[in-house]
């Protein structure tokens, strides 16, 4: 009996005195986020991209690095990579035979013939399967593009994480402290504005060398200029605000107010802005990578992959439509994550979900 009074005092009712549960804004937006299937399943597609790419050293594919010289720009197949290479150089053979006006193989051809099917008996390397074909260099395309979403995908984390650390704080404080400080944050914000950034990322990578490290610091420089800027504006309409004065009523300090009142209240829009930063960020970094600025070989990222399919397009386009899909998905996803986040979180679109 008592625990059923307990919890008649924490329910609420309703006007036709029934009982109501209260509930958050968190598990509101959840449950809003979840009626928005797009939305929805743009986050099951994000879940299942981190986890597949977090355990790919575990998954039953062969090392991104390795290369395999005979199994070079091999199509996508179910197959075994020697039965795929006997068919097509079978394949070429018979060309050849026509070209030249004759009926069947020579006895040089033959021998060629035997001596692959005996080669594929024998070397275990020929047993192995590509199911989105291999590279130049004979290396295995599902691995390199699930080990390239690693890292793009960790540069993406890396600039997001970046742009609400720095960008919270010091939009916090600018709005909330205003006068002369604001003055001198908004200026140094608007220098590092005018800034070219592919201009200052070049010129990173020709002085320190181009490596993951560097490429990181180049897009930290300027991802949280745009955050913080939006952090302010929330911050600057909600520093008068009651609940603000009763802290200060109550001898609050400055601190106090500014990360434990004022900023708990933008988190939904920091939340939202996050989730389309990172698409950002990794279209940033898959520029730089078809540049020639990203991350160096034999790492790999979605951008190089691309840039390094885009070359050969032509004669073999599994090496350029493999890491241009996942990245496509990806990016779709996390926008309609995005737009879904700041439906849910916005308490003016109640009542449209």
């Amino acid at each position: 009996m008592a625990k059923t009074t307990e919890k008649k005092k924490d329910a609420l009712t309703n006007e036709f005195n029934q009982t109501m549960k209260p509930v958050s804004l968190w598990v509101d937006a959840w449950r809003r986020l979840r009626k928005n299937r797009m939305a929805f399943a743009g986050l099951i597609l994000i879940g299942f991209y981190v986890v597949a790419t977090l355990a790919s050293p575990i998954l039953p594919i062969y090392p991104y690095e390795q290369q395999v010289i005979s199994h070079q720009n091999l199509p996508p197949s179910i197959h075994a990579a020697g039965q795929v290479m006997l068919k097509a150089r079978t394949a070429y053979m018979k060309q050849v035979v026509e070209s030249e006006g004759r009926t069947e193989f020579n006895d040089e051809e033959k021998a060629q013939i035997a001596s692959m099917e005996k080669d594929i008996q024998t070397n275990p390397e020929h047993k192995r399967i590509y199911l989105l074909g291999t590279d130049a260099l004979g290396r295995d395309m599902l691995s390199r593009i699930l080990y390239g979403g690693r890292i793009s995908i960790m540069i993406g984390l890396v600039g997001t994480i970046t742009a609400v650390l720095v960008g919270v704080i010091v939009g916090s404080i600018s709005g909330y402290v205003g006068g002369k400080l604001d003055d001198l944050i908004m200026r140094f914000v608007d220098i590092m504005y005018s800034l070219p950034y592919m201009l200052v990322v070049i010129i990173m990578m020709a002085l320190f060398g181009k490596n993951i490290i560097n490429l990181f610091i180049a897009i930290a420089l300027v991802s949280w200029l745009t955050l913080c800027r939006v952090v302010r504006g929330q911050i600057i309409s909600l520093k008068n605000a009651e609940f603000v004065e009763a802290a200060r009523s109550m001898g609050a300090g400055t601190s106090r107010i500014i990360f434990r009142h004022l900023t708990p209240n933008t988190v939904g829009i920091i939340v939202v802005f996050s989730t389309l930063m990172l698409p950002q960020f990794i279209m940033s970094e898959s520029f730089l990578s078809f540049l020639g600025l990203g991350v160096s070989a034999p790492m790999a990222s979605w951008g190089s992959l691309v840039s390094e399919g885009a070359n050969v397009m032509e004669l073999y386009p599994w090496q350029l439509l493999g890491p241009a899909i996942a990245m496509t998905l990806f990016l779709f996803a996390m926008n309609f994550l995005g737009d879904g986040l700041r439906d849910a979180l916005d308490p003016q679109s109640k009542n449209k979900l």
